[in-house]
């Protein structure tokens, strides 16, 4: 049995198909990073997984438990951070989660320990007594963190939850999203692509209500023309000439410049034949004490693979 197994999934929005006959399964201490456009049916998806909305047709389990059937059982399962994730405004951070303790079940001593242990693991003790319309849209968003938190669920289902944080917080998040799939099941839904490479170990993509892939994040990068090819950057201007001379090496098939930015000049190296070309490349940058800063091959790149499979039929 799968935490999550979802079954021919549609919905319909009057005569719109949303979400379009999807399957898919995640288990324990998988990080799936759920991807696709704006209106692909994302959020849709994970509304329906999380028992806010019903399905047109197709199933949804948590954990054994029908989301229509059984769906109170479901539900105690699940932590859900919406992508707008509704907080009263005029209660204090404290007093909020207090609320929502009480909601799961929590009383006494256990729903004061519940309150303390999101505080340290989202970093908002803090403000633990202001009114959350006085706080900033990234501590907003750490509070509605804490809510899906509250009742240390086997299940979270995440809509941008690094949104509006800086750098920093969404550092500490990721690194708390690491810590915690080690012994839950997370679907992390998110536009930002660096933030698949890195919490998540699974990739499933969304097109128009269809799932497009299903792949690790590495067998995503590896369907990237660019996978294999050679990268050679420089820091700062690029010698002269230089993509001209790089395709003269032996073995080269094409070169391709992808960044000439004055910081930083990324060239691709395509090879002929799958030959090796690294060490004639490598040669011929010493020969010549060209200040390269690196390198290596090419793994591919998401957002390449990203927008292939979800442009089809767009102009």
């Amino acid at each position: 049995m799968s935490v999550i197994e979802v079954q021919n999934l549609c919905r319909y929005f009057g005569e719109t198909k949303a979400v379009d006959n999807i399957s898919f399964n995640v288990e324990k201490g998988e990080v799936l990073g759920f991807l696709g456009p704006n209106g692909a049916g994302k959020s849709t998806t994970m509304k329906v997984i999380t028992g806010f909305i019903s399905p047109t047709s197709g199933t949804v389990r948590i954990l054994g438990h029908d989301i229509e059937q059984d769906s109170i059982e479901a539900k105690k399962k699940v932590g859900y951070l919406a992508e707008n994730a509704p907080l009263y405004g005029e209660m204090k951070v404290g007093e909020f989660l207090a609320f929502v303790a009480d909601v799961r079940g929590y009383e006494g001593a256990h729903k004061f320990q519940a309150v303390e242990r999101v505080y340290d693991l989202t970093g908002i003790g803090s403000v633990a007594k202001q009114t959350i319309d006085t706080l900033s849209k990234g501590f907003k968003r750490r509070v509605g963190l804490s809510q899906a938190l509250i009742h240390d669920p086997d299940i979270l289902i995440l809509d941008e939850p690094t949104d509006g944080l800086d750098p920093n917080q969404k550092y500490e998040v990721r690194t708390l999203i690491n810590k915690m799939a080690r012994d839950k099941c997370i679907i992390l839904s998110t536009h930002i692509l660096e933030e698949v490479d890195e919490v998540c170990n699974r990739v499933a993509i969304i097109a128009n209500g269809k799932l497009v892939a299903d792949e690790t994040p590495a067998k995503l990068k590896a369907r990237s023309r660019a996978a294999g090819a050679l990268s050679v950057s420089f820091e700062g201007n690029a010698p002269e000439n230089v993509l001209t001379e790089l395709a003269k090496i032996s073995g080269v098939a094409r070169v391709e410049e992808i960044s000439k930015k004055k910081s930083n000049a990324v060239y691709l190296l395509y090879a002929q034949n799958n030959a090796v070309i690294l060490p004639a490349v490598t040669e011929e940058l010493t020969k010549r004490q060209w200040p390269y800063a690196s390198v290596g091959l090419e793994q591919g790149y998401l957002d390449e693979v990203f927008r292939t499979l979800t442009n089809t039929g767009r102009n």
